[in-house]
């Protein structure tokens, strides 16, 4: 790691050979600003916007989150899944309150993919549908055509990807944060959420584990979401990251925050408070690599 990381440029990617090297460090800067009509009172906030210790050959190295404009308490706590959960709560809040967070990662390519307990195999929050991933006929019908028997879930895995990313064209505005896979199927459009959830959704019927990741991709504006399949790796098992809104294996861009079931677990903002002002959301993000060795 270099000396200082929160103070290194951000380097240009079009000139770096990401695949080729063995380090990747990376910076991430994040903030979420609520505005208030009126004072609201007894907020109780949410975030899931910390990297995990360590995810396969993602380590993080350093993180700060700090929460301006209103005095707050805030609990960091591992969830069961093993995301990172900040909960804040402030007893009022005049006008404003932004959440920030700071972090720098290191990926360390040889460590590998994330590993798991063989009992993960068989773990039904990797193989039952939730609410956003229920399939319907259309699903069920897609699947049939995907259904390989004996086939290794990798492979399975490679062409529910690339069927989800025929099926459907990235376009915003046209979904929201309830769409279910069925829907956004039917609709043969939506966001990186939805290629997730109608991949999730095909994976459960054809009886591959799988679940969905939160994090950011490099070179794009917003969050990103993408799958991770449960394969088995010797005695045990291994995640393997696909992204089917870009058609293709996870890469050295990905940068894993949370997994869940699907969306709701792992929504990177969520809360609530008492009174009447209405609140506004102006977010922002940047991440970006400070340091590459070959």
């Amino acid at each position: 790691m270099m000396h200082d990381p929160l103070a290194a440029p951000v380097l240009d990617t079009a000139g770096l050979d990401l695949d080729s090297a063995s380090r990747i460090t990376y910076r991430l800067e994040q903030s979420f600003r609520y505005e208030y009509d009126a004072p609201v009172e007894n907020l109780r906030h949410r975030l899931v916007v910390v990297p995990p210790r360590r995810h396969g050959d993602v380590h993080r190295r350093q993180h700060s989150v700090e929460v301006r404009g209103e005095p707050a308490r805030r609990v960091e706590r591992r969830g069961a899944q093993g995301n990172t959960i900040i909960h804040i709560r402030a007893g009022r809040v005049e006008e404003r309150i932004e959440f920030h967070l700071l972090a720098v990662l290191e990926r360390v390519v040889a460590d590998g993919a994330p590993a798991l307990p063989g009992s993960a195999l068989a773990s039904a929050r990797l193989r039952t549908p939730t609410a956003l991933t229920r399939p319907d006929d259309r699903l069920r019908d897609l699947a049939a055509t995907l259904a390989r028997p004996g086939e290794h879930p990798a492979g399975t895995a490679e062409r529910v990807c690339a069927a989800v990313h025929e099926a459907m064209t990235y376009r915003g505005g046209v979904t929201s944060v309830t769409t279910t896979a069925a829907q956004a199927l039917e609709g043969g459009a939506g966001v990186c959420q939805d290629f997730a959830h109608v991949m999730l959704s095909l994976c459960h019927l054809l009886d591959v584990p799988a679940r969905y990741v939160s994090g950011h991709l490099l070179g794009q504006g917003g969050t990103h979401a993408w799958v991770e399949v449960v394969v088995p790796h010797g005695p045990a098992a291994q995640a393997l990251a696909f992204d089917p809104c870009n058609g293709r294996r996870a890469g050295r861009g990905h940068i894993t925050v949370a997994t869940g079931r699907d969306y709701t677990d792992v929504a990177p903002t969520s809360g609530s408070y008492d009174g009447s002002g209405a609140g506004r959301l102006t977010c922002s993000r940047s991440v970006g690599v400070i340091d590459v060795a070959a």
